[in-house]
């Protein structure tokens, strides 16, 4: 990934007076082509490169971290589209404000003018004030471009989320950080006074946030050091100790990697280990809850189905105890997987069924298996033949549930471990008895 912020010559200074401007202003970009990095998102068949190519231009949400460009990126796109910028925040925005925005937005489109409304923290407005962009969004008085550091998934309204699409943008990376820092000297006109050691800590300390770099830079170039500093001195002068653990680089998945597989091996020792580890670096823990819980649905699956539970569980009670002591109940959790039967059986089966979902998407249920709540669906077959399962002596029909001429799916293998070595004797049965009736 490269950076959020251009490398070409820096912008001259405002002509309104000899008033300083923050670091961080003088070197945000005056155009979308200025911009360097999120390229998932801005390249010419990324998203917006397409929407933008085509002339078509929707309401999007930004989910990202604090600092990689989304207010720049949403300004910048009402700049290229022609439409009247209008920033809020939800933290400081009401009801009667909204309504005042909605009404000038309607007042500026009876004059030709179309309004891109920014809302920034946008997951901060309850459902109601969330609902209340819907008409504004449809009727096409807005085209809105939320912003939010949490998942939209459970934040934001599914209604909401349904008229808009979903652009992930990134953490920068080192590279990207030292590509703005190489940037900003020019703007400053010489060099930061650091030792390449000192630089580099600079970059891990901003942690993927460029605004964050951008000010401690003007710190550093406030302080006219007449030699380069090492990171001692660095740190000290900034009252703030370089990372020894990178929260977003290879550190921070080079050490989830070593838990998830010390889990999957089955041992509990390794795994508190490198989930101490992690801890000790500063990874928030609920970070560490979701991968915990993600390592139960991924590697035990049905082999053991009390371990989500029990994951689930750990999470709430962190939720409720805070740290320090909400970790232990995580740290038990880990205990627990490492020792559980493992499968990926459930994993496995789902990826194989979602690759054979893409392959026949288009292929119809068969018939005997719809329901016919009108007379036309009557006279086309539906429901003709269906078999309640119920009705059966042993409560098993063994009718065919897939499309009609495709042939069926075999995904789901368990495994002669835990729980699921009895789902197996379960399922060989009724494979058995499918064969038997001809369905198999």
């Amino acid at each position: 990934m490269t950076d959020l912020f251009d490398a070409s010559p820096a912008p001259e200074r405002s002509s309104q007076g000899d008033a300083p401007r923050p670091l961080a202003d003088r070197l945000r970009p005056r155009k979308l082509s200025d911009v360097i990095g999120q390229a998932q998102v801005l390249g010419p068949d990324a998203p917006l490169g397409v929407m933008l190519a085509s002339g078509s231009l929707s309401s999007l949400v930004f989910w990202g971290p604090p600092g990689v460009g989304k207010t720049t990126i949403a300004r910048l796109l009402a700049d290229e589209t022609d439409l009247h910028f209008v920033q809020i925040s939800a933290i400081f925005t009401g009801v009667p404000d909204l309504r005042k925005v909605f009404e000038a937005a309607k007042l500026r489109r009876t004059t030709g003018r179309g309004t891109l409304l920014f809302v920034d923290e946008i997951h901060r407005f309850n459902k109601a004030q969330q609902d209340s962009f819907l008409p504004h969004m449809e009727d096409g008085t807005i085209l809105l471009v939320g912003a939010t550091t949490e998942n939209p998934s459970f934040e934001l309204n599914a209604a909401l989320l349904s008229r808009a699409q979903v652009l992930v943008l990134e953490r920068l990376s080192l590279d990207d950080l030292d590509l703005m820092a190489q940037r900003a000297e020019r703007e400053l006109g010489r060099d930061l006074p650091l030792e390449p050691r000192a630089r580099a800590a600079l970059f891990e300390m901003a942690d993927g946030d460029g605004r964050a770099l951008l000010n401690l830079i003007e710190q550093i170039a406030a302080w006219k050091a007449t030699a380069p500093l090492d990171v001692d001195a660095l740190t000290k002068r900034l009252m703030k100790r370089a990372a020894k653990y990178d929260k977003s680089g290879d550190e921070h998945y080079n050490l989830i990697s070593a838990l998830h597989k010390s889990v999957r091996g089955s041992d509990p020792d390794a795994a508190l280990y490198w989930f101490a580890r992690m801890l000790e670096g500063g990874e928030d823990p609920r970070y560490l809850a979701r991968r915990i819980l993600r390592m139960a649905i991924e590697d035990i699956g049905l082999a053991d189905p009390q371990a989500q539970t029990i994951c689930l569980h750990a999470w709430e009670s962190f939720e409720r105890l805070g740290s320090p002591e909400g970790e232990l109940a995580l740290g038990q959790a880990v205990t627990y997987l490492a020792l559980a039967p493992k499968s990926n059986a459930g994993y496995a089966a789902y990826k194989a069924a979602r690759v054979t979902a893409k392959k026949t998407g288009s292929e119809p249920p068969p018939k005997h298996i719809l329901n016919a709540p009108t007379g036309l669906m009557k006279d086309q077959g539906y429901g003709v033949g269906y078999a309640y399962d119920h009705d059966a002596e042993d409560g098993f029909s063994g009718q065919n549930y897939f499309p009609d001429g495709m042939k069926r799916g075999v995904f789901y293998f368990p495994v002669a471990r835990g729980f699921e070595r009895d789902l197996k004797k379960r399922l060989d049965w009724f494979v058995a008895q499918r064969a038997k009736r001809g369905n198999g």
